[in-house]
């Protein structure tokens, strides 16, 4: 019984991270979207493309980890691990997939491959560098 709790609770706190990150990460992306496309993009999806994507990069980054047994702190180690630089690029290729794919604009065309790409690294970069200040 225990391990059916400590399960269930894994898989909420994996949805409840995710959803806060992709909130944070879907503003950044609807405003470099609005910005590259010079039109408005539909917010609710651009949230979903981010929700997946976190949640993808949750599950990846802590299998890197568990990969290289350096799940707790402390973590310079495992920023400077050449895995994890493999990982982060799959990841921000992931992401740039998944904006390109899900993510309309207002005039229901899809954004161009390179605003997803703009929007996907802006996203990386800014994450990227609050991760590692709080490491």
């Amino acid at each position: 019984m225990t391990t059916v709790l400590t399960v269930i609770s894994t898989l909420l706190w994996w949805v409840l991270y995710s959803s806060m990150a992709a909130l944070v990460f879907a503003l950044l992306g609807w405003s470099v979207l609005r910005w590259t496309e010079r039109c408005a993009v539909v917010f609710n999806r651009i949230y979903l493309a981010c929700l997946l994507w976190a949640m993808a990069s949750l599950l990846l980054v802590v299998g890197v980890a568990a990969y290289e047994g350096r799940l707790h702190p402390p973590y310079p180690a495992l920023l400077s691990s050449g895995l994890l630089r493999v990982a982060l690029v799959l990841d921000m290729l992931l992401g740039a997939i998944l904006l390109w794919r899900l993510v309309p604009r207002v005039d229901a065309r899809r954004i161009r491959p390179g605003s997803a790409c703009m929007a996907a690294a802006v996203i990386m970069a800014l994450g990227f560098g609050v991760a590692t200040s709080l490491a």
